[in-house]
Order: structure tokens, then sequence, then C-alpha cells
């Protein structure tokens, strides 16, 4: 890992085609300014942290009977729980008796 001082106002060149300029310094803040082609991607630290930590968590497979007993566990839950209202279930559509059409 390379470690440079620099101050407001000046730059480093990464390659050909990528600038990183310093653009003020607040006490612990620093503001930089990247030039770099559409191409490359830009991204704060903690953001592809916390995309790999989802991603892995996204990986973790129950099987559907877990899945249901989660959801399942949820539900109930409900239905005990006096102040939730009981789920509502749509009306049957009515069926028009054979021969019978609009």
């Amino acid at each position: 890992m390379l470690i440079l001082q620099r101050k407001a106002g000046e730059a480093l060149v990464i390659g050909e085609d990528i600038t990183i300029r310093v653009v003020s310094v607040d006490g612990t803040r620093v503001r930089l300014a990247i030039a770099a082609p559409e191409d490359v991607p830009i991204l704060r630290s903690e953001l592809v942290t916390a995309t790999a930590a989802n991603r892995d968590s996204a990986m973790e497979e129950g099987t559907p009977a877990d899945l249901l007993d989660l959801l399942g566990g949820v539900l109930d839950h409900r239905r005990d729980d006096p102040g939730v209202p009981p789920a509502k279930t749509p009306a049957p559509t009515p069926v028009p008796p054979e021969g019978k059409e609009d």
C-alpha cells in the first residue's frame, strides 16, 4: 500500500486516466474529486462491505419448509393477537350457470 500526503488543491494520478484531487480538508473530513472513465466503478468501502454481506446472506438457503415454518410463526402470532384484525379473504367470484352468458 502506498501512503501519500496531499494538501488541498493537490492531486495524484493513477495510470493514464484516473485523477484524484484533494478538494478540501476540514478537521477529520477530506473531500476528494475523482476523475475516471465511466466504466471504472468508484464505490465507498462501506458500500462494498455492505454489498458483500447482503450477497452472503442471500446465498444462505433455507428449505421451503424452514421458510414456511418461519412465516407460520409470524402468522400464528398475528392470529393469537386480539389487537390484530383477522386477514380478509376475497369473496369468491360467482360463476354463471352453464348456458347462460351475459
